[in-house]
């Protein structure tokens, strides 16, 4: 597979579904070069087909971003068939059940920050290290963070924690990165209306203990945001974004 040196390449992680599929989307209509990546092959071969039928190129490439070695394999793949990585858009994650934190099965709290924190750490640290070595050097990392990086929703322990560790990240990896013109961002997007979030509509326990149905957007502008600090030149950046339902409770939430 071949590219035009003028031609970007990002790389799209949780490509497969919600947020993640609709903002690859967005990039390919922006001209970009997507990798794909994702733990279930068949969404993300189903998107990579789509696209070469409008004549955009993806590549995907079934990654577990807990799994070092398979982190490592699908930079690896993009080193070799591209030769560089001019954004990473950080966005797999998950969750875990709302019950109060003595319930919590552990294995629901290891596989919360092992994927949320280490792997967007292990997909950071990956593309640190190629946009550091490629020329010409430089790039953007967007991380998904939350509005639960600023406020916490009822028993959200390990969701919460794991979004204010990506806050965390964001600004180190911001910090770090200007000797090499990398730049990062965080989005913290509120109730776009996905797969998974569709239950939210139905009703979401609140702070006051009452189940309520919340307002949702479409996942379009979530996607619309990132497509925003992804064009923007590595001499400018939006370091942090919150895009949300107007009448989501964030404001006054608790």
């Amino acid at each position: 597979m071949s590219t035009s040196p003028t031609r970007r390449i990002a790389l799209v992680t949780g490509a497969g579904s919600g947020i993640g599929r609709a903002t690859a989307q967005g990039l390919l209509a922006d001209g970009f070069v997507v990798v794909l990546a994702g733990r279930r092959p068949e969404p993300l071969k189903a998107l990579a087909d789509e696209a070469a039928a409008r004549g955009q190129t993806a590549l995907a490439v079934p990654t577990d971003v807990t799994d070092p070695a398979s982190v490592q394999a699908l930079f690896d793949t993009i080193e070799k068939t591209f030769g560089r990585l001019d954004l990473l858009f950080n966005n797999a994650g998950v969750n875990a059940p709302a019950v109060p934190m003595d319930e919590l099965p552990l294995d629901k709290w290891f596989s919360v920050l092992n994927t949320n924190v280490s792997g967007v750490f292990l997909c950071a640290r990956a593309a640190f290290g190629l946009m550091r070595r490629q020329s010409p050097q430089g790039g953007r990392i967007i991380n998904n963070g939350s509005i639960s990086a600023h406020a916490p929703r009822p028993f959200s322990a390990p969701y919460t924690v794991s979004k204010h560790a990506v806050t965390g990240l964001t600004k180190t990896l911001a910090l770090d990165g200007r000797p090499y013109n990398i730049v990062a961002s965080q989005i913290d997007i509120g109730n776009a209306l996905t797969e998974l979030s569709e239950r939210m509509t139905r009703g979401v326990l609140q702070a006051n203990g009452t189940t309520a149905p919340e307002p949702m957007m479409d996942v379009q502008h979530a996607a619309q945001a990132v497509r925003y600090m992804a064009a923007m030149p590595l001499s400018a950046n939006v370091l942090s974004m919150t895009v949300m339902a107007s009448a989501m409770p964030f404001v006054g939430r608790g």
